[in-house]
């Protein structure tokens, strides 16, 4: 297994600077072309990665500063995938809700093209020795749990076992493999669905669809191993777990009981990222399927709000998950990123660093300067 840059680490997304933000309205209206947002773009993300260096980072990230959404922009450039674009929709009590984009599988899903390779390209342009270059693209469950059987074309997938899996594992590998060619070692794969099979709405919806929650996850494992068994060598794979981040707001809630043993002992993946900021996440005795060689990053510092937790809450959360998976396997982050949708969560920019900097002091003084 290969091992993360440090005990400290990050999810991934950042806040988008206004003039970024102004930049995307005036290519939308075409006031500007994608040459010149582009160009704005790289000058957003050289800004990112010095923050992310000085702030004391190891693996920088380019803040997702090209995307309008985490796991839509990748997706849809996909062969053989169409996305429905997601609508806000506000809840009665005045509160905003991101519904889930329908991901369709229209025709046999191929990589068409190299989909990173560019945007990975400049950012490790950009990063400066002893920092890793990190590339995060949305989990490959991603194009069967929302949509189920129906929302996958008959025509082209009449059984999902094995074609359809096989096709989309093989179009991640192609994917991994041009990264890995360009120079890419850590590639974190975000993954809602796994964390959202903890939550009982969310698992009446599966079945509602046809699916058997108790099964998904397994099946999920079997599905994420496919593509692990074509990651280059010498590449870090993680999972981040995500329970919803728009606009501050959560979408699923839940022990991680129901994924634990899948997730955890199942899936070859080297390392995770499970979200534990509050009450929402139940406690950690899932951790208790961790095997030796893997580590769990314990997103205990929420990035939806800016209060600052306290050093002492934070060691005392993770000596009580070392009592499931041992302190050696463990590392600290963020639950989540600080910009899952261009939107942004509700929290000033100068929080992120005191965020980032609670999270690297206190992981330097549980595990030392590694």
């Amino acid at each position: 297994m290969t091992q993360l840059p440090a005990r400290y680490d990050h999810v991934g997304s950042f806040l988008r600077p206004k003039y970024l933000l102004e930049a995307r309205e005036q290519k939308a209206r075409g006031d500007i072309t994608p040459e010149q947002l582009r160009k704005v773009e790289d000058k957003a993300i050289a800004e990112i990665v010095k923050f992310q260096q000085d702030v004391g980072l190891k693996s920088i990230t380019d803040g997702e500063f090209r995307r309008t959404y985490f796991h839509i922009d990748f997706l849809e450039q996909l062969g053989g995938v169409k996305t429905d674009i997601p609508v806000t929709i506000r809840k009665p009590d005045g509160t905003e809700e991101l519904a889930p984009p329908v991901m369709r599988v229209t025709d046999k899903v191929r990589h068409a093209r190299n989909i990173q390779l560019a945007d990975f390209e400049y950012l490790k342009s950009q990063v400066t020795p002893g920092h890793t270059p990190k590339v995060c693209i949305p989990s490959p469950t991603m194009l069967h749990f929302r949509g189920g059987r129906a929302g996958i074309s008959k025509e082209a997938y009449p059984e999902l076992e094995p074609a359809f899996y096989d096709d989309v594992a093989k179009a991640y590998g192609d994917e991994l493999r041009s990264l890995a060619a360009a120079g890419c070692t850590y590639v974190q794969m975000d993954d809602t669905n796994m964390a959202y099979l903890c939550d009982e709405k969310m698992r009446e919806a599966a079945r509602q669809r046809g699916d058997d929650p108790n099964e998904l996850p397994h099946r999920y494992a079997k599905f994420i191993n496919k593509v692990v068994a074509q990651k280059p060598k010498g590449m870090l794979l993680a999972m981040h777990l995500c329970r919803g981040n728009f606009k501050s707001t959560h979408a699923a809630s839940g022990n991680y009981e129901p994924v634990a043993e899948a997730l955890l002992k199942e899936m070859n993946l080297d390392a995770y990222f499970m979200e534990y900021d509050d009450d929402r996440s139940g406690d950690f005795r899932p951790l208790r399927f961790l095997p030796k060689g893997k580590t769990v990053v314990l997103g205990l510092v929420t990035t939806k709000f800016g209060e600052l937790e306290s050093k002492d809450t934070l060691k005392r959360r993770i000596a009580e998950a070392a009592q499931y998976a041992p302190l050696e396997q463990l590392a600290l982050s963020p639950q989540c990123g600080f910009s899952s949708t261009v939107h942004g969560n509700k929290i000033a920019v100068e929080a992120q660093r005191d965020k980032l900097r609670l999270v690297i002091e206190t992981a330097q003084e549980v595990w030392g300067q590694a």
